[in-house]
């Protein structure tokens, strides 16, 4: 043991195919399999769909005018 970790060397036989690991505990089994990675839409892909309420429901428009160095005038509409 070297200060607080545990080192374990692992023999040729059961070397991971990536350098990445996941390790677990599952009641007194340590289980230590290969990280597979995955692209962020692949991980977007298996989150289920959620309901959200309509957030800009009730919302105004506002209108803001600007004028500008040359003196035109710009209006700008914020809206839903």
């Amino acid at each position: 043991m070297y200060g607080r970790y545990q080192t374990l060397n692992i023999p040729h036989a059961f070397e991971m195919s990536s350098n990445d690991v996941v390790i677990r505990r599952d009641g007194e089994r340590l289980i230590i399999e290969p990280f597979k990675k995955r692209s962020l839409l692949k991980l977007l892909a298996t989150l289920e769909d959620e309901d959200l309420p309509n957030v800009d429901e009730g919302l105004t428009f506002i209108a803001i005018e600007v004028t500008l160095e040359d003196d035109k005038q710009t209006r700008i509409v914020l809206d839903q």
